[in-house]
């Protein structure tokens, strides 16, 4: 963990500012568009009673902040995470980081760390943040501002919390089950450079296709449907959700269901681990991970 943390603190101050720039710049330009633009209504929410329809547009214009917060700070993050392994190989920077008392596991390790799971946990945190002001300056547009102050925020906070909460809990879980297809597009990287992501889905795609074909068995094309599916319901939907306003339950009601739901989806996709995929999964991961490892020390002596 000493040497860890050096290495965490790298990426921060290394990314910090495109970051800051991602953030920041789409937030400001939906707050402007918000409050200059116009907002439009189709028939059947302009009849919706002020209340309702104030806590409808706020419940969307949070969760679409935080989705598109998660989804541009996760995104870019993936495809640094990607290249990491390059990085130190292409500005000779290696013969520096191996001047210091860490490992190339480790070296290799913190961007995974903070890329792919820091990265997203402050993208949902701060997401979550900025949907307050997004939402009061939407809500204020269609209904008023007051509107907004009415809400029932003692049942709509708890339940954000814990949306945010269960969000934050998957986010290990999906890694994990995604973690060889990245570790494999990190090896294709490491190995062919720019045409690493390319050759790996044209191989993936042929290889799945040809086991179907030839043989009739789609393995490959399930394995990585059941990766994909897993990791979706590790953070979010491992359970089928409580009733949401608009399908004929209270608002208050299924505002009070949403923690508990929120830890029986936790419990669901905690135990959707226990199953043989997962133990292939690490295989294949431990195996990938040692290759990298391996790779990065035959570049280091090159070096």
């Amino acid at each position: 963990m000493n040497n860890l943390l050096p290495l965490m603190l790298r990426e921060w101050l290394q990314h910090r500012f495109a970051w800051a720039l991602i953030v920041l710049g789409p937030l400001a330009v939906s707050l402007l568009l918000l409050s200059l633009g116009t907002i439009e209504l189709d028939a059947e929410m302009s009849e919706m009673a002020p209340a309702q329809l104030a806590l409808m547009v706020a419940v969307l214009s949070m969760v679409l902040t935080a989705a598109t917060v998660l989804l541009l700070l996760g995104v870019t993050s993936l495809f640094i995470a990607l290249g990491s392994p390059r990085r130190d190989d292409a500005d000779r920077s290696i013969e520096f980081w191996l001047s210091l008392p860490s490992g190339h596991a480790e070296s290799l390790l913190a961007p995974l760390l903070v890329h792919l799971l820091l990265v997203p946990a402050a993208a949902l945190v701060i997401g979550s943040a900025a949907a307050l002001p997004v939402s009061m300056v939407a809500v204020g547009r269609v209904t008023g501002l007051g509107e907004w102050m009415a809400l029932p925020w003692g049942q709509l906070l708890p339940a954000l919390g814990a949306v945010l909460l269960r969000a934050l809990a998957g986010l290990p879980m999906a890694l994990l089950w995604l973690l060889p297809l990245v570790l494999a597009a990190m090896m294709a990287n490491a190995l062919f450079r720019r045409w690493g992501l390319p050759l790996l889905g044209l191989a993936l795609l042929l290889l799945a296709q040809g086991l179907e074909r030839l043989f009739g068995q789609p393995v490959l094309a399930d394995t990585l449907g059941a990766l994909f599916t897993h990791a979706a319901a590790s953070v979010l939907g491992a359970t089928p959700g409580p009733h949401l306003p608009g399908e004929g339950a209270d608002p208050a009601q299924a505002m009070a269901a949403i923690p508990g739901w929120a830890l029986n989806d936790l419990g669901a996709a905690l135990a959707a681990l226990a199953q043989p995929l997962m133990a292939g999964v690490l295989l294949v991961s431990a195996g990938l991970f040692a290759a990298l490892v391996a790779w990065r020390r035959r570049g280091a002596s090159v070096a």
